[in-house]
């Protein structure tokens, strides 16, 4: 079988780095290097939560997502009011961190993760999340020595992969150029615990077929298990140098 144009083989990742603690001032940060992709993560910690969530014990964890103005080949318009797109992403993004959260256990504390692209290839979304997993993790154990919550809110870990169907091939994590030519992209989102939290994705020309879809979620579940040691990974440097 022959090589994908950046050599890898179907079922294999893109080059993946994480550096938590990255930003001196932030609760919990990760720059994530995926591939060609660079993502900022960025956690603040804030004692209180929305008005909706005020008097029921329970926090709130949630995300912004942005791309800066050159993080692609063509300069994308500041997101100054939030495009469809980014708001997409954003509540996605939030959605997955709030399922390594127990939120009770969070008390009344919210975790707001800032993701910005400095550069895109593909998979921002899900780099957004993973590297944003790794930013959580720090800001909930920030909350931890400050006597803001209770008790370790964290219940698993969470990551996210895309994989699709280019030429008849199912491939894992998808860059740019497979991704812009793919008949079928996902992008799935799951737990250290085995559990899915999304799968998002769709054909882009004729149906796919449930042999096809059980072949993609396969293999997303195996590159999302290979992930998660490495967020893993990435935390325990940096708390042994700590």
């Amino acid at each position: 079988m022959k090589p994908r144009r950046d050599g890898r083989g179907p079922a294999e990742l893109r080059r993946m780095k994480l550096t938590p603690g990255y930003l001196r001032h932030a609760e919990g940060s990760c720059l994530m290097k995926w591939g060609e992709n660079v993502v900022l993560c960025a956690a603040t910690v804030t004692d209180g939560v929305p008005a909706w969530r005020r008097g029921t014990g329970s926090g709130w964890v949630t995300a912004e997502y942005n791309m800066l103005p050159r993080s692609g080949i063509e300069r994308v318009p500041r997101d100054r009011q939030r495009s469809g797109r980014s708001q997409e992403i954003q509540r996605m993004i939030g959605r997955a961190l709030r399922a390594a959260v127990d939120l009770d256990a969070l008390g009344e504390t919210t975790i707001l993760i800032d993701c910005d692209v400095l550069e895109a290839d593909g998979g921002t979304r899900t780099a957004s999340i993973t590297g944003g997993m790794v930013a959580l993790y720090q800001a909930t154990r920030y909350a931890m020595e400050r006597g803001m919550t209770k008790q370790d809110p964290i219940r698993t870990w969470v990551a996210a992969v895309s994989v699709g169907i280019v030429e008849a091939r199912p491939l894992l994590d998808l860059n740019y150029a497979e991704d812009s030519r793919a008949d079928v992209d996902l992008n799935l989102v799951m737990t250290s615990d085995d559990e899915f939290v999304e799968i998002q994705g769709a054909a882009e020309g004729a149906p796919f077929s449930q042999k096809e879809m059980q072949s993609l979620v396969r293999l997303g579940r195996r590159g999302i298990k290979r992930i998660i040691g490495r967020q893993k990974r990435a935390i325990e440097r940096m708390e042994k140098k700590s």
